[in-house]
Protein backbone atom coordinates (compact mmCIF):
# COMPACT_ATOMS: atom_id res chain seq x y z
CA UNK A 1 0.00 0.00 0.00
CA UNK A 2 1.51 3.82 -1.21
CA UNK A 3 2.30 6.05 1.86
CA UNK A 4 -0.29 9.16 1.41
CA UNK A 5 1.98 12.15 0.06
CA UNK A 6 2.88 14.52 3.08
CA UNK A 7 0.77 17.83 2.88
CA UNK A 8 1.74 21.05 1.72
CA UNK A 9 1.90 21.80 5.03
CA UNK A 10 4.10 19.35 6.03
CA UNK A 11 6.67 19.78 3.28
CA UNK A 12 7.04 23.85 4.23
CA UNK A 13 7.27 22.50 8.00
CA UNK A 14 9.56 20.34 6.64
CA UNK A 15 12.14 22.51 4.85
CA UNK A 16 12.15 25.07 7.05
CA UNK A 17 12.74 22.94 10.24
CA UNK A 18 15.20 20.47 8.28
CA UNK A 19 17.49 23.86 7.12
CA UNK A 20 17.19 25.39 10.79
CA UNK A 21 18.38 21.88 12.39
CA UNK A 22 21.19 21.30 9.93
CA UNK A 23 22.76 24.51 10.32
CA UNK A 24 21.62 26.14 6.86
CA UNK A 25 19.50 28.26 8.54
CA UNK A 26 21.67 29.60 11.19
CA UNK A 27 20.88 31.34 14.43
CA UNK A 28 19.71 34.95 13.72
CA UNK A 29 19.21 34.10 10.32
CA UNK A 30 16.11 35.96 8.69
CA UNK A 31 13.40 33.68 7.25
CA UNK A 32 11.36 34.35 3.68
CA UNK A 33 8.56 36.69 4.28
CA UNK A 34 5.00 34.90 4.36
CA UNK A 35 4.51 36.57 0.94
CA UNK A 36 7.57 35.03 -0.32
CA UNK A 37 7.22 31.58 0.79
CA UNK A 38 3.65 31.38 -0.22
CA UNK A 39 4.73 32.32 -4.09
CA UNK A 40 8.14 29.87 -3.41
CA UNK A 41 5.18 26.85 -2.76
CA UNK A 42 2.41 28.21 -4.53
CA UNK A 43 0.02 28.28 -1.43
CA UNK A 44 -1.95 30.77 0.72
CA UNK A 45 -0.25 32.38 3.39
CA UNK A 46 -2.40 31.45 5.73
CA UNK A 47 -0.73 28.17 5.46
CA UNK A 48 2.61 29.95 5.84
CA UNK A 49 1.91 31.66 8.68
CA UNK A 50 0.36 28.38 10.19
CA UNK A 51 3.83 26.62 9.57
CA UNK A 52 5.63 29.74 10.99
CA UNK A 53 3.57 29.54 14.06
CA UNK A 54 4.24 25.85 15.13
CA UNK A 55 8.01 26.63 14.44
CA UNK A 56 7.53 29.39 17.11
CA UNK A 57 6.32 27.05 19.22
CA UNK A 58 8.67 24.64 19.14
CA UNK A 59 11.06 27.35 19.58
CA UNK A 60 12.99 27.20 16.57
CA UNK A 61 11.96 31.16 15.26
CA UNK A 62 11.30 34.10 16.53
CA UNK A 63 8.69 36.05 14.75
CA UNK A 64 8.87 39.95 15.35
CA UNK A 65 6.10 42.29 14.27
CA UNK A 66 6.87 44.19 11.59
CA UNK A 67 10.94 43.20 11.33
CA UNK A 68 9.93 39.67 10.48
CA UNK A 69 10.86 35.81 11.08
CA UNK A 70 14.57 34.86 12.37
CA UNK A 71 15.82 31.91 13.61
CA UNK A 72 15.97 31.46 17.53
CA UNK A 73 19.60 32.15 19.24
CA UNK A 74 20.26 30.46 22.14
CA UNK A 75 18.99 33.18 24.88
CA UNK A 76 22.36 32.83 27.54
CA UNK A 77 21.38 36.13 29.24
CA UNK A 78 18.27 34.33 30.62
CA UNK A 79 20.17 31.48 31.67
CA UNK A 80 22.10 30.94 35.14
CA UNK A 81 25.22 30.05 33.03
CA UNK A 82 26.71 30.44 29.73
CA UNK A 83 27.97 27.80 27.87
CA UNK A 84 31.54 28.09 28.02
CA UNK A 85 34.21 26.99 25.50
CA UNK A 86 37.03 25.13 28.55
CA UNK A 87 39.62 25.97 26.12
CA UNK A 88 39.10 30.05 26.27
CA UNK A 89 38.09 29.71 29.84
CA UNK A 90 41.90 28.17 29.98
CA UNK A 91 43.79 30.80 27.75
CA UNK A 92 41.79 33.43 30.08
CA UNK A 93 43.60 32.42 33.24
CA UNK A 94 46.98 33.22 30.90
CA UNK A 95 48.01 29.21 30.94
CA UNK A 96 48.72 27.11 28.00
CA UNK A 97 45.69 24.83 27.25
CA UNK A 98 45.48 21.12 26.10
CA UNK A 99 43.24 18.29 26.12
CA UNK A 100 43.83 14.62 26.42
CA UNK A 101 40.95 11.88 24.67
CA UNK A 102 40.88 9.52 27.51
CA UNK A 103 38.38 7.08 25.69
CA UNK A 104 36.00 7.34 23.11
CA UNK A 105 33.22 4.53 21.99
CA UNK A 106 30.39 4.35 20.16
CA UNK A 107 27.63 1.94 21.13
CA UNK A 108 23.99 1.03 21.58
CA UNK A 109 22.34 3.11 24.30
CA UNK A 110 21.58 1.54 27.91
CA UNK A 111 18.56 2.78 30.24
CA UNK A 112 20.89 4.74 31.76
CA UNK A 113 22.20 6.76 29.09
CA UNK A 114 18.64 7.33 27.56
CA UNK A 115 18.27 8.82 31.71
CA UNK A 116 20.85 10.96 31.47
CA UNK A 117 19.93 12.28 28.15
CA UNK A 118 16.89 12.38 28.82
CA UNK A 119 15.58 10.29 26.23
CA UNK A 120 13.02 7.25 26.05
CA UNK A 121 14.25 5.68 22.78
CA UNK A 122 16.68 3.48 22.14
CA UNK A 123 19.54 4.66 19.78
CA UNK A 124 23.37 5.10 19.21
CA UNK A 125 25.60 6.92 21.75
CA UNK A 126 29.00 8.34 21.13
CA UNK A 127 30.59 7.79 24.93
CA UNK A 128 33.30 9.98 25.50
CA UNK A 129 35.77 10.74 28.57
CA UNK A 130 38.14 13.61 28.17
CA UNK A 131 40.79 15.43 30.27
CA UNK A 132 41.44 18.78 30.15
CA UNK A 133 44.70 20.49 31.17
CA UNK A 134 45.47 24.27 32.44
CA UNK A 135 49.27 24.12 32.11
CA UNK A 136 50.68 21.05 33.65
CA UNK A 137 47.55 20.50 36.08
CA UNK A 138 44.46 18.96 35.15
CA UNK A 139 41.46 21.67 35.17
CA UNK A 140 38.64 19.27 34.34
CA UNK A 141 37.26 16.25 33.79
CA UNK A 142 34.56 15.97 31.26
CA UNK A 143 32.50 12.99 30.77
CA UNK A 144 30.20 12.96 27.78
CA UNK A 145 27.48 11.07 25.73
CA UNK A 146 26.46 12.56 22.61
CA UNK A 147 23.24 11.32 20.78
CA UNK A 148 24.01 9.69 17.45
CA UNK A 149 20.40 9.78 16.09
CA UNK A 150 20.47 13.44 16.40
CA UNK A 151 24.39 14.53 15.59
CA UNK A 152 25.20 11.41 13.13
CA UNK A 153 28.42 13.13 12.54
CA UNK A 154 29.58 12.43 16.10
CA UNK A 155 29.67 8.89 14.47
CA UNK A 156 32.81 9.17 13.03
CA UNK A 157 34.49 12.03 14.35
CA UNK A 158 37.99 10.96 16.05
CA UNK A 159 37.91 14.34 18.76
CA UNK A 160 42.45 13.97 18.24
CA UNK A 161 42.38 17.49 16.66
CA UNK A 162 39.44 19.17 18.48
CA UNK A 163 37.91 18.97 22.10
CA UNK A 164 34.12 17.56 21.88
CA UNK A 165 32.24 20.61 23.43
CA UNK A 166 33.99 23.04 20.77
CA UNK A 167 33.26 20.77 18.15
CA UNK A 168 29.52 20.69 19.44
CA UNK A 169 29.75 24.66 19.59
CA UNK A 170 30.67 25.04 15.89
CA UNK A 171 29.02 22.17 14.42
CA UNK A 172 25.28 21.49 16.23
CA UNK A 173 22.99 24.40 16.11
CA UNK A 174 21.14 24.17 20.30
CA UNK A 175 17.75 25.21 21.12
CA UNK A 176 17.68 25.05 25.22
CA UNK A 177 20.03 24.03 27.71
CA UNK A 178 19.91 22.84 30.85
CA UNK A 179 22.68 23.47 33.96
CA UNK A 180 22.48 21.35 37.25
CA UNK A 181 25.28 22.42 39.83
CA UNK A 182 26.76 20.68 42.64
CA UNK A 183 29.73 19.45 44.78
CA UNK A 184 31.35 15.99 45.99
CA UNK A 185 34.29 14.27 46.82
CA UNK A 186 36.55 13.20 43.97
CA UNK A 187 36.38 10.26 45.25
CA UNK A 188 39.40 6.97 44.35
CA UNK A 189 38.16 6.61 40.03
CA UNK A 190 38.18 10.21 39.34
CA UNK A 191 40.93 10.96 42.11
CA UNK A 192 43.27 9.39 39.78
CA UNK A 193 42.23 10.82 36.37
CA UNK A 194 41.96 14.67 38.07
CA UNK A 195 45.74 14.18 39.73
CA UNK A 196 44.39 15.25 43.24
CA UNK A 197 43.75 13.42 46.84
CA UNK A 198 40.23 11.09 46.83
CA UNK A 199 38.81 13.48 49.78
CA UNK A 200 39.55 16.63 47.46
CA UNK A 201 36.19 18.61 46.95
CA UNK A 202 34.97 19.22 43.68
CA UNK A 203 32.48 21.28 42.05
CA UNK A 204 30.42 19.11 39.46
CA UNK A 205 28.39 21.02 36.37
CA UNK A 206 26.00 18.61 34.45
CA UNK A 207 24.40 20.64 31.69
CA UNK A 208 22.03 18.39 28.52
CA UNK A 209 21.28 20.58 25.54
CA UNK A 210 18.52 19.97 22.93
CA UNK A 211 18.01 20.82 19.51
CA UNK A 212 13.96 21.18 18.93
CA UNK A 213 12.94 18.48 20.84
CA UNK A 214 15.89 16.22 20.01
CA UNK A 215 18.11 15.78 22.98
CA UNK A 216 22.00 16.48 21.89
CA UNK A 217 24.75 15.94 24.56
CA UNK A 218 24.45 15.50 28.29
CA UNK A 219 27.98 16.82 29.69
CA UNK A 220 29.49 16.16 33.28
CA UNK A 221 32.32 18.27 34.12
CA UNK A 222 34.14 17.74 37.18
CA UNK A 223 36.73 20.90 38.35
CA UNK A 224 38.87 20.41 41.35
CA UNK A 225 37.35 22.91 43.58
CA UNK A 226 40.49 24.83 44.57
CA UNK A 227 40.82 25.79 41.34
CA UNK A 228 37.66 26.98 40.00
CA UNK A 229 34.55 29.09 40.70
CA UNK A 230 30.89 29.85 39.25
CA UNK A 231 30.55 33.94 38.71
CA UNK A 232 26.61 34.52 37.72
CA UNK A 233 25.87 38.87 37.07
CA UNK A 234 22.04 39.33 37.25
CA UNK A 235 20.22 42.01 37.03
CA UNK A 236 16.12 42.69 38.97
CA UNK A 237 13.30 41.00 37.69
CA UNK A 238 10.44 43.33 36.05
CA UNK A 239 7.44 43.22 38.27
Amino acid sequence: MTAAAPSLHQKILGDLQGKILSGKLAPGARIATEHELAETYGCSRMTVSNVLARLARAGLVERRRKAGTFVTRPQSQAAVLEIHDIKAEVLALGLPYRFELVSRATRRSTAADRERLGSGSPGRVVDLLVRHFAGDRVFCLEERLINAEAVPEAAVERFHDIAPGRWLLDSVPWTAAEHRIGASSAGKEWAAFLSVPATTACLIVERRTWRAALPVTHVRLTYPGDSHQLVARFTPTQA
